[in-house]
């Protein structure tokens, strides 16, 4: 049984390795972006669970499956537009590379599409902390929303700056 156990041990080390070595530092990123995905899910829970004990006898508030299944399917979805900004990053630094251009970063759009999405999940966690009826700063949630405008404000700069060169 220790064998196996030690086998297990090795196998799952050796694919976590092979996955950090791929991802590179999207690797870190994403599992944070998981972590505020659950994170998020379970506080969004709490606080219909919260709204629906306010108002017991109106049944707009609580918890259904049907909003559930949505918030995962939603949150699948993230990961899909991850996976297609992989995609578009590693045509871009194979590209770069056939035509003697040196990209100094394996993930751009990968890794700014994951922290929006991380940024969006912490938005979404202090909402929903506000609805349990914790305090949330004010200026925590517009610094929130500020850094997410930025990067809003970058991709639309660059988008504006390509299509320009056309």
């Amino acid at each position: 049984m220790e064998k196996f156990i030690l086998t297990l041990q090795v196998l799952f080390s050796g694919i976590a390795a092979w996955i950090s070595a791929k991802l590179g530092i999207l690797g870190p990123v994403l599992l944070i972006l998981l972590i505020m995905m659950i994170i998020d899910y379970l506080s969004g829970m709490a606080a219909s669970k919260a709204e629906a004990l306010e108002h017991p006898d109106d049944p707009q508030y609580g918890w259904s499956s049907k909003k559930g299944a949505k918030g995962i399917i939603k949150k699948v979805g993230y990961f899909c537009v991850i996976a297609a900004a992989m995609v578009l990053d590693y045509i871009i630094l194979h590209v770069a590379g056939a035509i003697g251009i040196t990209v100094s970063s394996k993930a751009f759009f990968a890794l700014m599409v994951a922290v929006w999405y991380i940024l969006n999940e912490a938005l979404s966690i202090i909402e929903n902390a506000g609805r349990m009826g914790a305090y949330v700063p004010e200026w925590l949630m517009r610094y929130i929303a500020m850094l997410k405008g930025k990067i809003d404000a970058e991709q639309e700069e660059k988008k504006n700056e390509d299509s320009e060169g056309e």
